[in-house]
């Protein structure tokens, strides 16, 4: 992707006419912004990662083009309540959403309908805003659908559970349903990522000329090892020695690994394609890119993490509060602003987003809207002083409840959170031990005692997402 750069000329006026010099100076556009998130994706999935098999050309070229965070942390380690602490800027000890919890026949548990979002931040700062992909934090005619939530556009799936297929019979634009008719009656002919990258290309078209914020949440690798036998698939197809995965559960895939590898390889291609969007558009200078993940991997549909060394140098996996199922890739893209080919080991979370692009776009929030985060503004542009978290905090509802506490180098993490008489407090130093094999509980019960106090009390109660007992 070659840049091309365009001359402008500046014609002043000769000394035999007058010049306007009452003309007013017209204010710089604010900066477009495009967050793409990945769902499932590794820390270790990418090549700018360490990723030595699947490749990544184009997520690479970001890199060397912007920023890599090597402590950058989902809000959860599954789907629904690490969008819903995207979305409100909030932990989940405080955050509404704090589990996948399903509703019938579509949809998940909804936001209520006076959240602030950060669609409705960037919305009311005068930004187009669209959201493509997947939602899944409410159900169709609920108050939590993205119309709703802050986005003048969506298309995509409402439903994270009907997100499992490639080829669902509908998805929604806005709040139609969009009936696919290449894929009715177990047809399989209409692959929805496709149709829901033109979408979002297509926005950033028409709102080149105006300030827009895209949410770009592809369900690549999700869950379904699938996609359309292309050129891509190709490259992978008899690069390994597999075993049909016929499980059941997801649609079974002949070469898992060859189409895991492929859909890895499918999304970089996308980003790939916004970059040059951007560029054939001449935005390119005056837009921010942001990719990340959801959360860890995942082992599902006949995903072989350990083969791909999907979590790279840390333990776990989606689901999981250990590292690997909570740290994700980020790279953050812009141009002449961020500076070229840098890695920080900044400590930052989803819960951040919202102020930092507060900061970015110069708006406060309403001061009845709180937020966990903390800007990291600072770090990207390598301006000003970078305000550090003092703790980061993870709360988990299914496997008998798990918590998560980071302070500093020091990491606890709690299983069996639900049933007191069952709990095992496990303590970890990231310095020294970041695939936290060596648990340090015993050796330092002093620290272990303080640091379990503190995560009890970083949390209030929910009805609908109950912790403890009584």
């Amino acid at each position: 992707m070659n840049k091309q750069n365009i001359a402008g000329l500046m014609l002043c006026c000769a000394p035999l006419y007058a010049c306007n010099s009452t003309e007013e100076k017209q204010e710089p556009q604010k900066p477009n912004v495009i967050y793409i998130l990945a769902d499932d994706l590794g820390y270790g999935d990418i090549e700018p990662y360490g990723q030595e098999i699947i490749k990544t050309p184009y997520l690479t070229e970001m890199a060397n083009e912007g920023m890599l965070f090597r402590q950058h942390y989902a809000g959860s380690t599954v789907s629904a309540p690490s969008r819903g602490s995207l979305m409100t800027g909030l932990h989940t000890g405080h955050s509404q959403i704090r589990g996948n919890k399903e509703i019938a026949p579509e949809g998940q548990q909804p936001m209520e309908g006076d959240t602030y979002t950060i669609g409705k931040m960037m919305q009311n700062a005068g930004y187009a805003t669209g959201l493509f992909g997947k939602w899944g934090l409410g159900y169709p005619e609920s108050p939590s659908i993205p119309s709703k939530m802050g986005f003048d556009e969506f298309y995509g799936y409402n439903c994270q559970r009907q997100a499992h297929s490639y080829y669902p019979e509908h998805l929604w634009k806005n709040e139609e349903m969009i009936i696919l008719e290449g894929n009715q009656n177990g047809e399989r002919n209409t692959y929805s990522q496709e149709l829901i990258h033109q979408e979002a290309l297509q926005f950033i078209r028409d709102h080149k000329d105006e300030p827009f914020f895209a949410m770009l949440t592809y369900t690549l690798p999700h869950a379904e090892l699938n996609l359309p036998h292309d050129s891509i698939y190709h490259i992978y197809e008899d690069m390994f020695e597999e075993t049909p995965y016929t499980q059941g559960g997801y649609h079974d895939s002949e070469k898992p690994r060859a189409s895991f590898a492929a859909m890895v390889s499918l999304l970089d291609k996308y980003v790939g394609e916004v970059m040059q969007e951007l560029k054939e558009l001449g935005i390119d200078d005056n837009t921010i890119v942001i990719f990340t993940s959801d959360n860890g991997p995942h082992m599902e549909g006949g995903a072989d993490p350990d083969f791909f060394n999907s979590n790279g140098p840390l333990r776990g996996f989606k689901r999981d509060l250990y590292e690997g199922g909570i740290r994700v890739p980020m790279i953050v893209r812009y141009p002449n602003h961020i500076k070229a080919g840098t890695t920080t080991d900044h400590v930052s979370a989803f819960w951040d987003i919202m102020p930092t692009l507060a900061d970015l776009i110069h708006t406060t929030l309403p001061a009845d809207a709180t937020t966990d985060g903390i800007s990291f503004l600072p770090t990207l542009l390598n301006k000003g002083k970078q305000r550090e978290h003092p703790y980061l905090y993870w709360e988990f509802h299914e496997g008998g409840g798990r918590l998560a506490l980071r302070e500093g180098d020091w990491k606890m993490v709690v299983l069996n959170a639900k049933t007191p008489e069952k709990e095992v407090a496990e303590l970890y130093n990231l310095a020294d031990d970041l695939g936290e094999t060596n648990n340090l509980a015993d050796e330092k019960p002093d620290r272990t005692k303080e640091m379990y106090e503190k995560m009890r009390s970083l949390r209030t109660e929910s009805d609908i997402f109950p912790f403890y007992p009584n």
